[in-house]
């Protein structure tokens, strides 16, 4: 994790490795997002920022700085497919002819993103009302992140990444390793030389990544090493607490859901995102660089607290349930308040995920009731 005064010296330390950091703001909460110019050949720059004019004016600026021009792009590389990640890449592919690079199960996403929201809102909307959040909310929701559509974008991924794929540029190769959780497409990039990863959303210094429930993008391979996110497929073991690690209780052997059963129609994705953070936790990285925030310098320390904090979470989940079955929607309410009715599909992403790991546990089952699903203490 980052201490005071470290991450001056650690972006410094990018620098020096010829990565620089390119802060661009966004429309959202999570506030501004990383972008990395790496000066190399070709000049790569990873992730684009949000489809804004403000966006794009303070990403010239900041190349201008730097000596460069959007013109100068040879490589765009994208880790995952949200908004904020992807928004400008039309425009700079189009401008630089640069070509584009990102994981092959993100191509057909972003050759029409337009749809692709479409069909994620759909998702949502169908996932909240299963699980109890109010209609009316569901619709009121549902305007807002139509609204947000167009600071996305479409674009033409030229180079498909399976997962393990490298990117050779001159002065570094950089390996592209699929850590699905906070989204189906979390791509990290790995220069094994400097032991420095660049990691998206997958590992944020201040900020636990929401590993949302989204829709699943299919691959055509297996992942080694990640749980399949297929509906209805559960890893075979409980992913909730690390192997290892001082203070770190060891794993106990899970008993997953019922195949078929009504958790069988969605992702499993923090279950997919601890089973990510612990093959992250095996790479001797030295310096991590997030799509939000600071630099990370010691990421074990980092995946281990994030690792205990989902544990602590299910825990309170489980007390929260106990006296009477609920909702994901009641659950969260009851955690979070008017957050619940805010950002109802962020808390019961949140909760879900944690109940996904009470339910691979044996201590949670879920059952239809009617139109939406409730959790019950076994």
């Amino acid at each position: 994790m980052s201490a005071d005064g470290e991450p001056e010296r650690s972006l410094a330390e990018a620098r020096a490795a010829g990565i620089h950091t390119i802060a661009v703001p966004t429309p959202f909460l999570v506030g501004r997002v990383n972008c990395y110019l790496i000066e190399d050949d070709p000049v790569t720059l990873v992730d684009t920022g949000p489809n804004s004019g403000k966006a794009l004016d303070d990403l010239e600026r900041a190349l201008r700085e730097l000596g460069h021009r959007v013109e100068d792009l040879g490589l765009i590389v994208i880790t995952h497919q949200h908004m904020d990640h992807v928004g400008l890449l039309e425009i700079l592919a189009r401008r630089s002819g640069a070509e584009v690079a990102a994981l092959d199960l993100l191509g057909p996403y972003l050759e029409d993103f337009s749809a692709s929201a479409v069909a994620d809102d759909e998702f949502s909307k169908q996932m909240m009302r299963r699980h109890g959040v109010p209609p009316e909310l569901v619709t009121a929701l549902g305007a807002v992140g139509a609204a947000f559509r167009a600071f996305g974008s479409s674009g033409h991924v030229t180079t498909p990444l399976h997962d393990g794929a490298e990117l050779r540029l001159r002065d570094r190769t950089l390996t592209a390793l699929h850590r699905p959780g906070h989204s189906p497409s979390d791509t990290i990039f790995w220069d094994q030389e400097r032991r420095i990863l660049i990691a998206g959303d997958h590992l944020l210094a201040h900020i636990s990544s929401n590993p949302l429930l989204s829709r699943p993008l299919h691959s055509p391979t297996p992942r080694p090493g990640i749980p399949p996110s297929r509906p209805g497929i559960p890893p075979s073991r409980h992913p909730g607490i690390p192997p290892s690690g001082p203070g770190i209780p060891p794993s106990r052997p899970g008993i997953p859901p019922p195949p078929g059963g009504p958790g069988a129609e969605r992702p499993h994705a923090l279950r997919d995102y601890i089973a990510s953070m612990r093959l992250t936790r095996q790479l001797p990285v030295e310096l991590s660089l997030g799509g939000h925030g600071p630099p990370v310098r010691d990421h074990v320390a980092l995946i281990d607290e994030r690792l205990r904090m989902h544990a602590r979470r299910a825990r309170k989940l489980r007390r929260l349930l106990s006296p009477a079955p609920l909702t994901a929607y009641e659950l969260a309410s009851r955690m979070w308040g008017n957050v619940a009715v805010t950002q109802a599909f962020l808390t019961i992403s949140e909760v879900l995920g944690h109940l996904d790991l009470l339910t691979a546990d044996g201590e949670v089952h879920e059952y239809l009731d009617g139109p939406v699903t409730r959790f019950a203490v076994v």
